[in-house]
């Protein structure tokens, strides 16, 4: 099957600019193509992991990835999609980030033996000279044009600083440079990216005279189209250290049953048979498919062994037969318990509930509990008689739960 027919089947396409070229360029040819990663924190999140999924199938069918991370572009900061301008970042916070999506990246993708390039548009955007560029570049874009660009649009309202309108041109002419360095003929990305891709395209085609090409995936978004990747405490990250995997796995084992097929498909190497089964499960019975999901994305992301602590660990809350050894955990010393703590205080210093006065409200609805108890009093005092080895674990609503630990 051509990699272009098994983007497709697993929901991946969004756009191309050429889908007849595309397809016959993908069976007749190894093609270098490329995604784009501005490193705007220091972790890419699942949103990101839509995009290296579909690199990853790219790879698996015999085509050479080049990961290319924005150095230079983070400098400045993709306007899609923003209400106001990104923060800037100064050399030292991009460095970093560049040097960790690296890292994260060949967990996923194979770049021995030159089956993939990870590259740094700083090494060419940085040591530009501004005239010279507005005179080779800069004449190749209409501004009438540009102006009716999607990304553009959630701007124009509230002002679009001349900063950030150039970083088409800028995404754009990293499509050039890495046709001239690598022969890079296609550049892939989230719909979102629709507007700066067909800019590089178009470049190419002006002032190389070669063929190139673009296509989209579909955004990772929720049955009623928000984003996905986004929980009360933020983004869904894909380093440990900011999103455990057991929070990983547990946001992919709660997902809405309308959303679990797609991801499926999207986000783990499933068959599509497989998926298709699974997709078609209804009722308490989805409930093994979201298991399924659950699993096996945080095994491609955090490996086997965390995969099945994460399962074992949500079995067993679920089960009512112990904490698992992957739940959150908040550490408290015994000079700080004391006596015992109020639940209040409790739920702010686990960031169970964002404030006090929302703590109040789920205990009064009933939506606390402490060791497998409702608590009906804002009143209520954790105590060292309530604790099983030192430990206690707190219940907010039916998904989210958080171990303190006294040490």
């Amino acid at each position: 099957m051509n990699v272009f027919d098994t983007l497709k089947e697993r929901g991946f396409v969004e756009q191309t600019t050429h889908e007849d070229e595309i397809i016959k360029l993908l069976e007749n040819e190894k093609v270098t193509f490329y995604i784009g990663f501005d490193p705007t924190a220091d972790s890419l999140t699942v949103g990101h992991f839509l995009t290296v999924m579909a690199m990853s199938h790219m790879q698996k069918a015999g085509h050479r990835p080049i990961a290319l991370v924005g150095g230079g572009t983070g400098m400045v900061g993709d306007p899609t999609d923003r209400t106001d301008m990104r923060k800037m970042m100064n050399d030292d916070e991009i460095s970093h980030n560049v040097e960790c999506f690296k890292k994260q990246l060949s967990r996923f993708i194979d770049f021995s033996e030159d089956k993939a390039i990870i590259v740094n548009n700083a090494d060419w955007l940085r040591n530009l000279n501004y005239i010279e560029f507005i005179r080779e570049i800069g004449v190749h874009f209409s501004v009438n044009r540009m102006l009716t660009a999607e990304c553009f649009k959630t701007r124009m309202e509230k002002g679009l600083s001349f900063f950030e309108f150039n970083y088409m041109l800028m995404q754009s002419y990293d499509f050039l440079e890495l046709n001239r360095r690598y022969n890079c003929k296609m550049q892939l990305g989230g719909n979102d990216q629709w507007s700066n891709i067909l800019g590089g395209v178009d470049l190419i085609r002006r002032v190389e005279n070669k063929d190139a090409y673009g296509l989209t995936f579909k955004l990772l978004t929720t049955s009623d189209g928000r984003k996905m990747g986004k929980t009360q405490k933020g983004a869904v990250w894909l380093d440990p250290d900011k999103t455990t995997p057991y929070e990983f796995y547990q946001y992919w084992r709660n997902i809405d049953d309308g959303d679990v097929g797609k991801c499926l498909g999207l986000l783990t190497f499933l068959p599509m048979d497989e998926v298709r089964e699974l997709s078609a499960l209804k009722d308490s019975k989805i409930n093994h498919a979201k298991e399924v999901l659950a699993f096996e994305l945080t095994k491609i992301v955090h490996g086997s062994d965390e995969a099945k602590k994460a399962q074992n660990a949500a079995r067993s809350l679920f089960a009512g037969a112990g904490l698992g050894g992957s739940v959150p955990t908040t550490e408290i010393s015994k000079e700080d318990f004391g006596d015992g703590i109020g639940i209040i205080e409790a739920l702010e210093k686990i960031k169970l509930s964002p404030s006090r006065g929302e703590s109040r409200r789920l205990i009064k609805q009933g939506g606390v509990k402490v060791a497998d108890k409702k608590i009906d009093s804002i009143d209520f005092v954790i105590t060292y008689d309530m604790l099983e080895n030192d430990e206690v674990l707190i219940q907010k609503g039916k998904k989210s739960f958080h171990r303190i630990k006294i040490v």
